[in-house]
Order: C-alpha cells, then sequence, then structure tokens
C-alpha cells in the first residue's frame, strides 16, 4: 500500500485524485497540505505543510508555483519523494529543484496523461520528416479561465520535443501582435487560450506548402492526469535520488 501525501488537496486536482485513490487498492492518502483547509477529505489536511506529521512514502503535488519551493524543502526533511505537477516554475525554481533531486525522487512533468507522453515521442518523429522538409510549426493551446500561467507547461514540453528533435534550431514566438515581418523559419509559435471550463486542448501544426498535418490532445476532464499521477506515484515510492518524468512510469508499466 503506498502512502500519498496530497499537496494541493482543496484544488480540482486535489479532489479529483482524493476520488481515484478511493478506488484504488494499492495506494492511500494519509494526509493533505493546502491553504484553503478541508473537512470533507477523509483524511487530515493541514494548512501548513511543516504542520503535517503523518508518515507518507510520496508526496503528489497539484498546486501553484508559490508553493512549490515550501514543499520541496519538507520533502528533504521528511525524505520524501515527490511528482511534481505544478507548473509555471521560474528559472531559479527549475534550477531549485534539480538541486532537490540529487537528495530526493523528483518525478516532473508538465502533463501527467498517458497520451501526452506517447504523444511527445510521435513528435520527435514527425519533425524529424517535416523540418527538413520546410514545414513550418505552430502550437496552440486552449484551457480554463482560470489557469494562471500561459502558455501551458505541456504546449512548452511539446515545444521542447520538436527543438531537440531538430537541433534546437528554433525560436519561440509567443506573440506576433507586435510584429510586421514575415514569419521566419526558426520560429515555432506557441498561442494560448484561455476561457470558459477546458480541461485542456493542445494542437500541434505542422504547415507545408498545400499539405498540413495536425497533432490534437483533447482532455475531456481532469481524471485523465490524476489516474497519470497516481501512477507516478506508485512508481517513484522508494526510488533513489533523481530526475524522473512520466517516460520511466510508461517504460516501467510496459516491462
Amino acid at each position: 500500500m503506498i502512502r500519498i501525501i496530497m499537496h494541493g488537496a482543496c484544488g480540482r486536482m486535489g479532489r479529483v485524485i482524493s476520488d481515484i485513490v478511493k478506488e484504488d487498492a494499492d495506494a492511500e492518502i494519509v494526509a493533505g497540505v493546502d491553504i484553503a483547509g478541508r473537512d470533507d477529505a477523509g483524511y487530515p489536511v493541514f494548512t501548513d505543510i511543516n504542520a503535517c506529521d503523518v508518515e507518507a512514502d510520496v508526496i503528489i503535488d497539484f498546486t501553484t508555483a508559490s508553493a512549490v519551493d515550501g514543499l520541496l524543502d519538507y520533502a528533504v526533511k521528511k525524505n520524501l519523494p515527490v511528482v511534481l505537477c505544478s507548473t509555471g516554475l521560474s528559472t531559479e525554481q527549475l534550477d531549485k529543484v534539480r538541486e532537490t533531486s540529487a537528495k530526493i525522487a523528483i518525478l516532473k512533468s508538465a502533463n501527467m496523461s498517458l497520451g501526452v507522453n506517447t504523444i511527445l515521442g510521435l513528435l520527435k518523429s514527425a519533425t524529424k520528416v517535416f523540418v527538413p522538409a520546410g514545414f513550418d510549426v505552430e502550437i496552440v493551446e486552449q484551457h480554463h479561465h482560470n489557469k494562471l500561467d500561459a502558455p501551458s507547461g505541456t504546449a512548452i514540453a511539446l515545444a521542447d520535443a520538436i527543438n531537440e528533435a531538430a537541433d534546437g534550431q528554433f525560436e519561440y514566438i509567443y506573440n506576433r501582435s507586435d510584429r510586421r515581418a514575415a514569419r521566419d523559419k526558426k520560429e515555432l509559435g506557441i498561442s494560448a487560450v484561455r476561457a470558459g471550463s477546458i480541461p485542456g486542448t493542445h494542437d500541434v501544426i505542422f504547415a507545408g506548402q498545400d499539405e498540413v498535418i495536425e497533432i490534437r490532445h483533447i482532455a475531456y476532464s481532469r481524471s485523465i492526469f490524476g489516474v497519470g499521477a497516481v501512477s507516478a506515484a506508485k512508481f517513484l515510492a522508494g526510488k533513489k535520488p533523481g530526475m524522473y518524468d512520466m517516460q520511466d512510469v510508461i517504460a516501467a508499466q510496459q516491462s
């Protein structure tokens, strides 16, 4: 039985993951952390992470960037691995994540779904065909109006997969409104939409002469991210210090 601390227990994803774990015979949420507090969780919820004294095997984090520094310090103190799902981290915070991974196991992923992480591999293959053939590349992502960061961490992960396969030749362009010039071949455009209750849609467009290929991922509910996070927690519990990602989880499931 994997014992989980849910960091962000009152948020949308915290509640989704709580419901998923209730039906999982191999996992249990033993405590939660959230500044809002919560009385209906079925487990103790602490408003201050440093007050959490419950024994656990792993932490799942779905909060905001502002809470990540305190989380990492706590995880090191308690020697707990972290499934880090919060996005919008600063450069300094990303550096701290990497430094902390020398002390504990950290699985960081901008998107926890099986579909998106499979698409990352597909994009690398597609890039090696379409980019040398002169195709332009654009990414359009859509999320609910409460999402704070833009573009999404998933959009950046998709762009990074493409750019890695293209030997780093692309410059990311987030805003064309201040440009009056033809599109450069070394541009990779990333556009963000924030509206309604859209859980998440990502479109990658390879556009050539008289030919367009689109790869789309649609999240119809947040449960796909929750299932991935719980799978990641099971994988990460007991792992040695280091940086892990969802590709490691997928590889472990296939072995």
